[in-house]
Parts: structure tokens; sequence; C-alpha cells
């Protein structure tokens, strides 16, 4: 054999042993994942959401504009409602959650393959009270609510959801009994908010953007007259990963928090690259319907600066499981919370 044609044959077996490792490293993982390979293939990664929120902006930015795929991740979120999006992590069936720490806290009972929270989006209790227009109480005194709230309809959604247990953590908190002294009502569509008030079937709604400014512009209300933003620091809406997820892969969430902390960053640094965003997000949304929820996220401290999940913040959302009985036993910070990618972030 001459020598071209060695080259030839040593340059054809090359190519034949790069597409063999080509194709070991696109092996199917859990939650529908592909390994990244040197073919320049993206790892594909599902987060599930149970619903679709404004409030989760920095998640959608981080997509949109390709945070995760210049860090190798190609990431599709999809919708679990009524709880469902937890379980979707436990079962495999998606890679990531969103949500807050206290879903992980009720999943994680009995779980050898524990969810753990890696990076904060929502560092507030993104919930509002508002009551049907002309009906609000006369202040926010403890006196005045209970006196306003007493004997009312409220639409607290899902029974389990945090809006629900925020809701029922209020009325303890001012003496009322939630199963007595006011009428739940706990549909498990979120979307109903707006039409039930509207209608009659509710005095009082619970929610957040953009069904508060929906019922604004339909008359149905005026500006929440209660904030649960007020308790301050709340893992309300965190991503969270299985433990094995961290121990097994953990390159893969570090370039996944790095986006997410990227995505922070330009949603609090340019609000109208945020309001593009959130227009194509969410198309059927009015431009004033858009502005005036970025002017609450904005105002109202909404969004994580750093992707950081304190201990006070985890405090502050585990205290409303325990007070309303939902969530019995111990908990501990490190056994939900795992701050390392979000400190070794270089964004």
């Amino acid at each position: 054999m001459n020598q071209k044609m060695r080259k030839r044959s040593l340059l054809f077996a090359l190519v034949m042993v790069t597409g063999l490792l080509g194709a070991c490293g696109n092996e199917k993982n859990d939650a529908g994942t592909v390994s990244a390979s040197g073919d320049g293939k993206l790892k594909k990664i599902v987060i599930a959401e149970p619903l679709h929120s404004t409030g989760y902006l920095p998640l959608y930015v981080a997509q949109r504009e390709g945070f995760f795929e210049k860090r190798g991740l190609d990431v599709e979120v999809i919708q679990a409602a009524g709880g469902a999006h937890v379980t979707a992590v436990v079962s495999g069936d998606a890679w990531g959650v969103i949500g807050g720490t206290e879903s992980n806290a009720l999943a994680n009972n009995n779980n050898s393959d524990p969810i753990i929270s890696v990076v904060n989006v929502v560092n507030r209790a993104n919930v509002y009270l508002m009551a049907k227009k002309g009906t609000a109480p006369a202040s926010n005194s403890p006196e005045d609510l209970k006196a306003f709230l007493q004997g009312k309809k409220i639409n607290a959604g899902r029974h389990g959801g945090t809006p629900n247990l925020l809701t029922r953590y209020l009325l303890i908190q001012l003496g009322l009994d939630p199963e007595k002294d006011v009428q739940l009502l706990e549909p498990a569509d979120g979307s109903t908010v707006v039409t039930m008030v509207q209608q009659g079937a509710a005095d009082i709604a619970n929610g957040a953007e953009p069904q508060i400014s929906d019922g604004i512009s339909k008359n149905v209300w005026e500006e929440p007259f209660y904030k649960f933003h007020d308790l301050g620091d709340f893992s309300y809406s965190v991503l969270s990963v299985k433990k094995s997820t961290i121990e097994k892969d953990p390159e893969a969430v570090q370039s996944f928090t790095d986006a997410i902390i990227e995505a922070l960053e330009v949603v609090q640094t340019d609000k109208e690259l945020a309001k593009k965003n959130l227009k194509a997000e969410f198309p059927t949304l009015s431009d004033d319907a858009i502005q005036a929820a970025l002017d609450r996220a904005y105002a109202d401290n909404l969004w994580s600066l750093d992707g950081m999940i304190s201990e006070e913040a985890l405090k502050h959302d585990m205290d409303v499981m325990i007070e309303t009985g939902i969530f019995k036993g111990d908990y501990t910070y490190d056994a939900l919370v795992d701050m390392q990618f979000v400190n070794h972030s270089n964004k």
C-alpha cells in the first residue's frame, strides 16, 4: 500500500471512531435529556412550571435570549398544573422544577432522592388580595382586616398551593378560623380568579399579575388591598433538581444556574428587553397590562438580585406551611437548599 493510500485509510478510521464516540455521547438520560457531545449538540432538559406566570420572566428571558444555549443547554418549559410540577421531577419526566421550597419539602418526605433548590428567581410571596370594586377594607390594620374578611367568600386557589396557604396563614394570624369564619373557594384552575369575582361567586380573590391588571381593566376590582410580599424574603419560586442530578451532572446544574443569574441581572438592568420578552411570552396581554406587571414587579422587589436563597427566605416560606398545619415535623436549610452553584457562578 503506498503512502497516499495509508493516509486515506487512517483518515477513514479516525472519522469512524469519532462517529462512534459521538453516538455514545448522545444516549438518552432521565427526563428526555440528551448528553452534550463533541459534535456541538445541546443537552436537552425539561423544566416543569405549575402555571405560566409573569413572575417567571427571568426563566423565560434565559430561554429566549439564548443564555441557556450558549452554555450548551436546550431548555424546554412545560406546564404541569395541580401540583404535578413537583411530581414531574420525582418521576423523572422533568429535569427540574420552578416553584416553592415548601412544595419540595412535602415531596421529600420518605423520598430517597430529595429535590434540592439551587437558584432563586421570585424572592417575594407573589400573592395579592383583591376585593370586589368599592368594597375594600378601611385600612390594613389587623382590626379592619379581620372585620372585613369575616364571613367573606374568598377565591383562595388550589388547596395546598402556596397562594391558598398564604390566605389561610393571614386568616390565622388575624384570629380567624379558615374553615369556619370565611368561605374558602378552592378551584384548581387559577384562570377563574377574575371571572368568579366578576360574576359574584367570590367577594375576594388572591392572585398576581397578569390577573391583577386584568381585573382592574375589566372594572372588577381596584388595586390590591393586601400584599403578601410584605413578609419580606420568601423562597416563593426557586429552581430545583434532584439530589442525584447534583451528584451525577453538576456541570449541567452549574450551567443552568449561570444562565438564570445572567437573566436575573439583565431583567434588572435592561427593562426594555424585559418588556420585549414579557410581551413575547404573553402575546394576548395589552401593552398597558405588560407595563403594569413590570411596574409592580420592580416596585415590590419581586425578583432575586443574585440567585441566593437565604435562610430567612426559607424560614418565612416554611413558617406558613407549619402554621397552617400542612407540614409537620422538622426541616433543615441544608436539606432543602444547596447554594454551591450560585456561589461558584461566573455567569
